[in-house]
């Protein structure tokens, strides 16, 4: 089962996040107190692999705090979507009669009670049938009937069942649709002619038959909805992969006081940042597999006597087997620590040792660049992160049947840059397996190759968290602004990169471009029409107007003017006029407009495409639409406006971003290998060829 979305409401500082799409990696962007972590932990609550109970004080909103505790029924607070595998599919379907592809996604959610609902989002039940249908199966039997020949003495009954079935038929013509309440008045009608008939009837049986065929019609219309079936819900239930979520709180100390573990682990009023060392710590012994009463209690010294007599020899080999054990048992961990830790961490080989002294229990770590022991706490943060998260994600995740989804709070901060940039390609391992969604306000961990993953939080206005997928740095309100910079900063810091690296930059007005454009480049490479001898790379310039300053930046670098494609509407065209007469007055051919490409008057990147394909991604973004943009679409006519037009007389907000939405999906759609017709990559082809001369 896929996270696919998911919506957070009343849930501390959320009032309401807006759907929040879901890739295989995710990152949640913002700055300190934006809100990112209420947006992360509503899922671990959903399902959480340890922990993660509601708890009123600190999980309700303050505001309505009073109200919702006084509530019975208490409200939504999360609600996530599922794509269902196809063999989990099948068995609901199976199980509720329902079409198998009804059953592609499924709706969980849960209320600040910790009550758990599932909903069957794709299920349509038919609730009503033709006329048609039904009188055709009442004109079959009465006409079979009236050729019967009844026995003398249910001639009379004859006629009767005949009355009847002209009566059901009735009934059934006299409405537009039949549904459950028609079925009923047909039995009804049917039910006045009902008779057992003798033993040698003729027409008894045959109008018996019209009241099952009638049933066998009306079943269509009265099964029970999977929403209503507790068998159906359990099952599903069981498919809700588990969450693990893991912050820094939870990092190992490298000395651990065992009366201290062994009371707070059995403790549920401890803070957060207690708790979740608790939990590491609960983790470690249980991975290990040791007990840390059975540590502590190894270790106990002779008690002084009380007469005093000194200890017996009996005595005095006790407590040195005890000892022994002790030290073999945390060997033994030590060892299997190790040896597992360096099956999944490829960076180094580490090596663990435990030691117990007394009440207190040490780890101590070693490697082949630094074979003498330190302390763990005396190592890198980073690696007392990676342990301690590894931990966690193991022990918490072994259960999951389909695997757990990671929830990482804050990942990584104390890595170097490098290591951080390093971080995000570990993710993209885990991801095979697990997805991921994380927090961060550091450029370093933001992929720029994969802009797509990343969602924006900052503070509105009224105080509340909120989210959008739209990462520019533009904006009114200061936190969203603020939000987007972790986003620019990364963008810079993989320009800046490129250029060391020899790539070339093709600079494009938007996200969007860079993501269209990215698709084509791959595509083209993969069918072998280009092989770029450099890396080609398309930094956005947030806007036609902003290219002059991205240029300024690349050339600081490299002094020879970039290549820069506009749309062909009027502020493309009137920014790439302007610069043919300044800045590119000795390179006018550097500067591109995509009606060098379409015929067709501004004519902008989306025109590059086959229509179906942005039809497509415009009514996957606008699901939720009356009237598809499918129904709207005008071929032979720029795309863009035709979409704002349709938006407009459908009621749809286009939000900011919205063309990156777009974007994205028909990238997708593009690297998953769909077939492209000759002509659009011929186009494509041409394109690419200006960006190589």
């Amino acid at each position: 089962m896929r996270l696919k979305s998911y919506h957070v409401w009343n849930f501390r500082s959320v009032d309401d996040s807006g759907p929040i799409e879901v890739d295989g990696v995710t990152a949640l962007i913002g700055t300190n107190e934006s809100g990112k972590t209420n947006l992360l932990l509503p899922l671990w609550k959903l399902r959480p692999a340890k922990d993660g109970a509601i708890v009123p004080m600190a999980d309700f909103p303050r505001k309505k705090f009073n109200d919702y505790r006084n509530l019975e029924e208490k409200p939504k607070f999360i609600e996530a979507v599922f794509e269902l595998a196809s063999s989990s599919a099948a068995k609901l379907s199976k199980l509720t009669g329902f079409p198998v592809e009804m059953f592609s996604e499924v709706m969980f959610w849960k209320n600040l009670g910790g009550q758990l609902y599932v909903d069957f989002i794709g299920v349509k039940p038919v609730r009503e049938i033709p006329p048609r249908e039904v009188i055709d199966v009442l004109e079959a039997a009465r006409k079979e009937l009236d050729a019967a020949t009844p026995l003398k003495a249910e001639v009379d009954v004859k006629l009767k069942m005949l009355d009847a079935i002209d009566e059901a038929k009735r009934q059934a013509e006299a409405r537009e649709i039949v549904d459950e309440d028609t079925f009923e008045a047909i039995r009804g009608a049917l039910k006045v002619a009902e008779v057992a008939g003798t033993p040698r009837s003729s027409i008894a049986p045959r109008f018996a038959r019209i009241g099952e065929d009638v049933g066998e019609l009306s079943k269509a219309i009265e099964k029970q909805h999977p929403n209503e079936s507790a068998e159906a819900q359990k099952l599903a239930a069981s498919y809700l992969p588990s969450f693990v979520y893991y912050s820094n709180y939870g990092n190992l100390d490298s000395e651990i006081y065992l009366p201290h573990v062994i009371e707070n682990m059995s403790r549920d009023d401890l803070g957060s940042k207690e708790a979740a060392k608790a939990r590491t710590l609960k983790v470690l012994f249980e991975f290990v597999g040791l007990k840390p009463e059975e540590i502590l209690e190894l270790g106990r010294d002779l008690k002084s006597p009380a007469n005093g007599k000194e200890p017996t020899d009996e005595e005095i080999q006790t407590v040195s087997d005890r000892k022994k054990e002790r030290s073999i048992l945390l060997q033994s961990a030590g060892t299997k620590l190790t040896s597992e830790f360096r099956n999944w961490w490829k960076q180094g080989t580490y090596r663990f040792r435990f030691e117990a002294d007394g009440d207190h229990f040490r780890i101590w770590v070693s490697d082949d660049l630094r074979p003498e022991e330190v302390e763990l706490e005396g190592r890198s943060t980073g690696l007392q992160w990676f342990l301690s998260f590894y931990l966690v994600f193991l022990v918490e995740s072994k259960d999951s049947h389909e695997g757990s989804i990671l929830l990482l709070d804050e990942p990584g901060l104390s890595l170097h840059p490098l290591a951080q940039q390093d971080l995000t390609h570990f993710f993209d391992g885990l991801a095979r397996t697990n997805q991921m969604l994380y927090t961060t306000h550091s450029p370093f961990l933001i992929d720029a190759d994969q802009l797509d993953r990343a969602r924006k939080v900052y503070v509105a206005d009224d105080g509340t968290s909120k989210l959008s997928p739209d990462l520019q740095f533009e904006g009114t309100e200061k936190t969203r602004r603020a939000a987007g910079y972790t986003v620019w900063s990364a963008l810079g810091i993989a320009v800046a990169e490129s250029f060391l690296y020899g790539c070339k930059p093709v600079i494009v007005e938007g996200p969007s471009d860079q993501h269209y454009l990215t698709a084509i480049k791959l595509h083209l490479i993969k069918l072998g029409k280009i092989q770029p001898s450099r890396e080609l790379v398309f930094p956005p310039a947030g806007g036609a107007k902003g290219v002059k300053a991205v240029v300024a930046i690349i050339m600081a670098k490299d002094e020879s003017l970039p290549q820069a494609l506009f749309d062909g509407d009027p502020v493309g065209l009137e920014t790439l006029k302007n610069l043919k007469t300044s800045l590119y007055a000795e390179a006018p051919e550097k500067l591109l407009s995509i009606t060098d490409f379409v015929n067709l008057p501004n004519a902008e990147i989306e025109d590059l495409f086959p229509a179906e394909l942005i039809v497509k991604g415009v009514d996957g973004v606008f699901r939720t639409a009356d009237n598809p943009f499918a129904d709207a679409y005008k071929p032979g006519e720029i795309i863009v406006p035709q979409i704002e037009a349709w938006a407009k007389s459908s009621g749809i907000r286009l939000e900011l971003g919205w063309k990156v939405d777009v974007a994205k999906r028909v990238k997708q759609r593009i690297l998953s290998g769909i077939t492209i017709e000759e002509k659009t990559v011929e186009l494509w082809q041409k394109l690419f060829d200006r960006f190589a001369g």
